[in-house]
């Protein structure tokens, strides 16, 4: 499970520092792709082939299936981390995710998501208040 949030710097070549906690989990590889909210996703390799395994289970013959599918494998790159822990982000996904130098790493339960600082500081303002009210009609019964 990844937790927390850090705040790691994107260098002139496009690489990112994994949060320390994280490197153990995502050694033996990842899967770097476009989020949702513009955002990237990191899922392990193995994590990346069990949500695959689910989108199989949908129908591609429904319309949206398909242009989901479309956007999420079509941005998705494989990524071993250096001896630093460090992966290089695809300029097609650091121009999706509009990374500058100062970025956000975030743990998502299952995944790790990659931010640009202010988007994600833009992001976390913005669902505050929602966050607080949210939990009965999003989730009921789990908080």
């Amino acid at each position: 499970m990844f937790l927390g949030s850090h705040t790691p710097r994107l260098d002139e070549k496009g690489r990112l520092i994994l949060p320390a906690k994280f490197r153990d989990e995502l050694q033996g590889g990842l899967v770097i792709t476009k989020g949702q909210d513009r955002c990237l996703y990191v899922w392990t390799r193995s994590g990346f082939e069990e949500m695959t395994s689910r989108l199989r289970q949908t129908p591609f013959t429904h319309k949206g299936t398909r242009d989901f599918l479309r956007i999420l494998f079509s941005g998705a790159s494989d990524e071993i981390p250096d001896k630093q822990g460090r992966i290089t982000i695809p300029p097609m996904l650091r121009e999706y995710a509009r990374l500058g130098r100062d970025c956000v790493v975030i743990g998502a339960m299952d995944r790790v998501e990659i931010w640009d600082a202010a988007a994600w500081q833009g992001y976390a303002d913005s669902q505050e208040d929602a966050f607080s009210q949210m939990s009965e009609e999003v989730m009921p019964g789990v908080l």
